[in-house]
């Protein structure tokens, strides 16, 4: 069945430009200024290790490694990198890209994102989802991807939380680290942000938190039981 005609006009590509949140602001990855900070969120004594499980590199051995990455890493227009800065300290903490980006079918893909550990456990790391997902659909993409291995348990529940529709498995999709990969799909529509907006809004707000813990969570705001 041939479904009835739209009219689409192609998106513009987006840019790493910054944007700022009550918490933290996004940057574009600018290795000269964030890799002193990345390096010790992402590889130093306190960094997780499990994002590394489930990422095409790393972990880095040393710092020339880990710099050459983030060097091509940042001169990317796809995956295009964003740096997430704590507003307190000035220090950045994180990155997150928008990649596998079609203008012309209004899609694109969050991805690439490894948080250190001073965003755990904080409202840093959904805001920097909630500032990227806005900035997609106030540009008038029509689809926001979130794909992880199947096997990450902790990206397929944040890909919930975050208000994400699971589409389906995608079987022995890829190799990465000499490991099958069946990925996990999930998007959410532009006809489906405003509801979701509404709530990252109303949870991010500080009347939502009382003594540093949340009083609703996402899903909550969002009406899911």
């Amino acid at each position: 069945m041939v479904t009835p005609a739209m009219i689409w006009k192609p998106v513009k590509a987006p840019i790493a430009q910054t944007i700022e949140g009550e918490y933290i602001r996004l940057e574009k990855l600018v290795p000269a200024r964030h890799s002193e900070d990345l390096w010790e969120v992402l590889q130093g004594p306190e960094a997780d290790p499990v994002f590394w499980d489930f990422l095409p590199y790393g972990p880095f051995n040393n710092r020339e490694t880990f710099d050459i990455w983030l060097d091509g890493y940042a001169i990317s227009n796809d995956p295009l990198g964003f740096c997430v800065v704590d507003k307190h300290t000035g220090k950045a903490e994180g990155v997150l890209s928008l990649m596998s980006i079609v203008p012309a079918h209004g899609r694109l893909e969050v991805g690439h994102v490894a948080f250190g550990a001073p965003m755990q456990r904080t409202p840093k790391g959904t805001e920097a989802i909630y500032l990227l997902a806005r900035q997609v659909f106030d540009a008038g993409y029509r689809r926001l991807e979130w794909k992880c291995d199947n096997r990450n348990q902790r990206s397929r529940r944040a890909a919930a939380r975050f208000g994400f529709t699971p589409e389906g498995v995608f079987r022995q999709h890829m190799v990465v680290k000499n490991h099958n990969r069946d990925t996990a799909w999930f998007a959410i529509l532009d006809s489906e942000w405003p509801p979701i907006k509404e709530a990252f809004e109303a949870w991010l707000a500080p009347e939502n938190f009382k003594d540093g813990k949340q009083v609703k969570t996402l899903e909550q705001l969002r009406g899911v039981a």
